[in-house]
């Protein structure tokens, strides 16, 4: 008979999975940066990749609070999102699109950490992980903020250059 699961087992489980994503999201932020043709899609790039260093970091926190060893588990989603970014970069190398495509991958990459944060904080206030709270937060907030810097960056020039001419 299978052990009875629970909202904590649903905890580590998911925090596993950001854990894993993070990490491959500090890869994936480099090359990002390295394809990208805008100074400022560059930059927003770099930065990011400091600011997910952090988030890996309180993340490691949370899972000491826990009693938990800090390990990853596989994340399909997100090895699907930076293929497809991998896959934008080799399709639209050298093209006017290729910056509204790294942005498009950038975001899909946000939504999914927003998401799993949104979820991580509600879960953690339910079972009483008062102290992770806060650190779940400051990451969600970060995700949130760089998911309107792109929007930004996406509608004023990314999209515009990307149009190229009319056919």
């Amino acid at each position: 008979m299978a052990t009875e699961k629970t909202l904590n087992d649903l905890f580590l489980d998911t925090l596993k999975d950001i854990y894993y994503a993070e990490k491959q999201i500090l890869k994936a932020l480099p090359k990002m940066a390295r394809a990208a043709q805008l100074e400022e899609g560059k930059a927003g790039f770099l930065q990011h990749r400091d600011e997910t260093q952090a988030q890996v970091e309180r993340l490691e926190q949370v899972f000491e609070m826990i009693g938990k060893p800090a390990r990853g588990k596989t994340c399909e989603a997100i090895q699907g999102i930076i293929a497809e970014a991998e896959e934008i970069m080799d399709e639209f190398k050298g093209t006017a699109a290729l910056d509204a495509g790294l942005i498009s991958s950038a975001q899909s990459v946000e939504h999914y950490e927003i998401a799993r944060y949104g979820t991580l904080i509600a879960w953690a206030k339910q079972l009483g992980l008062k102290d992770a709270v806060p650190l779940l937060q400051a990451t969600l907030a970060e995700e949130e903020a760089t998911d309107k810097k792109l929007t930004r960056l996406a509608e004023s020039s990314a999209n515009i250059k990307g149009k190229g001419k009319a056919a």
